[in-house]
């Protein structure tokens, strides 16, 4: 135990990513997915990643979990590196780290019924067998609302919110660690999604889970995060506080996503100016711009934002950005 009471252990973040890199090639092109991003997952807490639909957001979740290899990078979960474990060392992991999919009947086999769906993880992992399986896949159903009277069901006989409680009992099954939600409530209605999440976060404070909680949805993901990531083009552009920076949107990018959604527009937006729509469309990951990859759309690029690629910097205890606005602070009027 060290001296402020916290184990060795425990002072080692549950996972970490440093300068993740994927890049998907073709004979004609080169798609940089995901572009050098770091981050960190404390345990028993919630990192939000949000970005618009082709931001690698998914890409991320999928190198998190080594269903994908990174082009380069440094992957690690609970100080074991994933980049260099055996097979037999991965597997073992395997079990501690979950995925919840975004359609739940899509991740649901057809042709299995609940009983085997949800046992199939312990079945693989050789957790269970026998009656201990079937009282186990009872207690999982009945942890997410469900019970034993569906155990014989197929996933259609299921409305969506049920099915995805199913698809988040199977990520139960091997008493994992981390649940990477990829977009995991973005499927269901607004009521269900409520259900889910508040399902969610009590799993969360009962099982001390932690969560990589992928969403677009602004509102969603500030009620489920500690600390929210905000990623454009494959990189992440702001890092900090869940509140804080919905409240206070500093990059603008951030800014322009705030805007969109009412209640998170605070007048400081628009006395900074960033409320101004951004131009056109986002670049495509095969052919990024130079320099700041929002530069082309932002209303406060520089011309210096066309040939430098801005770095990630800390600009107060519980916020970084990668900006040029905070590079050159009188240039915008910044305090």
């Amino acid at each position: 135990m060290s001296g402020d009471g916290v184990s060795a252990a425990e002072s080692v973040p549950l996972f970490e990513a440093r300068g993740l890199v994927k890049q998907f090639r073709s004979r004609r092109s080169v798609v940089q997915a995901v572009n050098g991003v770091s981050l960190t997952i404390p345990r028993r807490r919630t990192v939000g990643l949000v970005g618009e639909s082709g931001s690698g957001k998914s890409t991320i979740a999928r190198l998190a979990l080594r269903l994908l290899d990174p082009t380069s990078g440094e992957l690690s979960f609970d100080g074991v590196d994933l980049l260099r474990a055996s097979r037999a060392q991965l597997r073992a992991l395997r079990r501690r780290m979950q995925i919840v999919f975004q359609d739940p009947f899509g991740s649901l086999n057809p042709r299995m019924r609940v009983l085997d769906a949800v046992g199939e993880p312990l079945a693989v992992h050789r957790l269970a067998t026998g009656k201990r399986r079937v009282d186990r896949v009872v207690d999982l159903l009945e942890r997410v609302g469900l019970g034993a009277g569906d155990l014989h069901k197929f996933s259609h006989q299921f409305s969506g919110g049920q099915a995805q409680r199913i698809g988040l009992a199977r990520a139960l099954a091997t008493d994992p660690d981390l649940i990477v939600c990829d977009e995991a409530v973005s499927a269901l209605d607004v009521s269900v999604q409520a259900q889910v999440l508040n399902l969610l976060k009590q799993l969360q404070a009962e099982l001390g889970l932690s969560y990589l909680f992928i969403a677009h949805d602004l509102n969603v993901v500030r009620y489920m995060s500690d600390e929210v990531c905000v990623m454009y083009l494959g990189k992440i552009v702001e890092r900090g506080d869940g509140d804080e920076l919905f409240a206070d949107p500093r990059h603008p990018y951030t800014a322009m996503l705030v805007s969109a959604v009412a209640e998170f527009a605070p007048e400081s937006i628009g006395d900074r100016g960033h409320r101004a729509v951004p131009r056109g469309e986002p670049a495509s990951p095969s052919n990024p711009p130079p320099g700041c990859p929002f530069h082309p759309r932002c209303p406060q690029a520089m011309p210096r934002c066309q040939q430098e690629v801005p770095v990630m910097q800390r600009i107060s205890a519980d916020r970084a950005v990668a900006c040029h606005l905070f590079d050159a602070p009188q240039e915008v009027g910044f305090r």
